[in-house]
């Protein structure tokens, strides 16, 4: 693996729909280990887009009277505005209607078609439209619905090209022997593993009169199963085949976030497809889950799907990231509800986060007319130790995408500090010159603090990062900075003004 690469992937998500938190959570999780990952300097390639084919699209856009091209035109938009709100920071917007993509499709079917993996045969089975699976009988019951959504199964008997997944069982099971943290959490990892042990069927990878797909290479009736198009989008950015460097750059180092409803085929047909051709697997897939709201699940029907976009709007940007990474551990289940958002956001950013920034400000201001004192030397044992032990912890927790507690040992920092301030109680220092030598002390290693607070949050909350950055005078853009140990230890004064402080985080009545 290239060690100073990272490269982190959304999946490609289905425009028959506008975006929603599900959207929104993933979205922001590669967005945080995007910027984490350029703050320590590595090479960063974070990539989203749409899957724009289906048999699903193709009947949206009969039922709203329009094509499927102008239809998926129309729904991006969407999606681009949300990350655009969002502050989203990916490198590229793959398109699965793009031509760049349908050459990378073509171009690995026609290699594992050479290869003896890609036949032709009939398939006879059940298929969900909605969810674009096909289900063996032996995984139904008698109501014949799709497992995933409860929706009632087509019965589907056609000529169809097939996929030699059942050659990858045990190269499959194999790999995932010798890579425990390949898929994750490890509950995941045991539910995938159990599936494969249980037996590998060769897969469907075309459909006979889709109209809205990409064709076959050399039987155009056919066209070409919509996971099968859409998976090969993680290559196709990375410039498989055109000897550009970029895959050879980046591909080792690949991560897929998913929702846990579409991991078999990220983590058992994508990998059965890589191994084809001759391709080194992720480094990891992790499944994240589900968000439920107020403890129902969200649907139309109830009228509960949670809009990121009027969350937003409502409560600000920073403010909706920190809840979504911070309520619940990553791969879990969580349920959201604008009382607990409230609450969380008022609790953690108001009271501590954003109270300790501004007091601290102020305080400058008040006793050294916004300069930054020079400190005398000495040094705070427990508050090095502290720090020491919070950035071990969030290269820790960043690394194993565990976001809820990464903040939470960030946090520790936030809360030694506001402690600190009540144990130091500076305003009784500037009453007593004789000890100014130590309110100077006090002072820098509370403004250090927020230094550190600002670099650690900006993955979390970028606007607000930069915006306390501002405050504590940097004239250096965050964003270029490096997340390594000399810059978290820099204890050399910074003799320049402080800008007036503005509350971060106003509480919410």
């Amino acid at each position: 693996m290239n060690s100073n690469s990272f490269y982190i992937t959304t999946p490609i998500y289905y425009v028959n729909d506008v975006p929603h938190i599900g959207h929104a959570y993933t979205t922001c999780a590669a967005d945080i280990l995007a910027r984490y990952y350029r703050l320590l300097g590595e090479k960063v390639f974070f990539v989203t887009g749409t899957d724009e084919h289906g048999q699903k699209i193709e009947k949206a856009a009969a039922a709203q009277n329009t094509t499927p091209q102008a239809l998926v035109d129309r729904v991006i938009l969407r999606f681009q505005e949300l990350w655009k709100k969002m502050e989203i920071s990916n490198d590229d917007f793959i398109r699965t209607t793009e031509s760049r993509h349908l050459e990378t499709v073509k171009e690995l079917f026609i290699a594992l078609q050479k290869k003896g993996d890609v036949y032709k045969g009939e398939y006879e089975g059940w298929y969900c439209v909605p969810c674009e699976t096909f289900w063996p009988e032996n995984q139904l019951d008698d109501r014949l619905v799709c497992p995933d959504c409860g929706r009632p199964l087509e019965k589907v008997r056609e000529e169809s090209y097939f996929f030699a997944l059942s050659r990858y069982e045990k190269p499959l099971l194999d790999y995932f022997e010798s890579h425990p943290d390949f898929v994750m959490p490890e509950s995941r990892y045991n539910e995938i593993v159990s599936f494969i042990k249980s037996g590998l069927k060769d897969q469907s990878i075309s459909r006979l009169g889709l109209n809205w797909g990409i064709p076959v290479p050399g039987d155009e009736k056919h066209s070409l199963y919509v996971w099968f198009d859409a998976l090969i989008n993680y290559l196709t950015v990375v410039d498989y085949g055109k000897n550009s460097g970029k895959f050879e750059l980046f591909w080792p180092s690949v991560h897929h976030l998913v929702g846990k409803d579409i991991l078999r085929f990220h983590s058992v047909l994508w990998p059965g497809m890589l191994l084809a051709a001759g391709l080194s697997l992720p480094k990891r897939i992790f499944a994240h889950g589900w968000w439920t709201v107020d403890g129902e699940k969200m649907s139309k029907s109830r009228g509960n799907v949670v809009d990121p976009q009027l969350m937003i709007e409502k409560y600000g940007l920073d403010r909706f990231r920190y809840f979504i990474m911070r309520e619940v551990s990553f791969g879990l289940d969580g349920d959201f509800s604008e009382k607990g958002l409230v609450e969380r956001t008022n609790s953690d950013l108001s009271d501590n986060f954003g109270n300790l920034v501004h007091r601290t400000l102020n305080m400058a201001w008040k006793y050294f007319d916004g300069k930054v004192p020079k400190p005398d030397g000495s040094t705070e044992s427990e508050w090095e130790r502290l720090m020491k032990e919070v950035l071990e912890n969030l290269t820790y927790y960043m690394d194993k995408f565990a976001f809820a507690q990464a903040l939470e040992s960030i946090w520790k920092l936030v809360h030694y500090c506001n402690r600190y301030i009540e144990k130091k109680a500076p305003w009784v220092l500037n009453k007593d010159q004789d000890r100014r030598k130590e309110l100077n002390q006090v002072m820098y290693l509370l403004l250090d603090s927020c230094r550190i607070l600002a670099l650690m949050t900006y993955p979390f909350m970028p606007s607000t990062a930069i915006q306390l950055w501002s405050q504590l005078g940097f004239k250096t853009p965050l964003p270029s900075l490096t997340l390594s140990h000399k810059v978290i230890w820099n204890q050399s004064p910074n003799l320049f003004e402080l800008e007036k402080p503005v509350p971060l985080f106003p509480r919410i009545l």
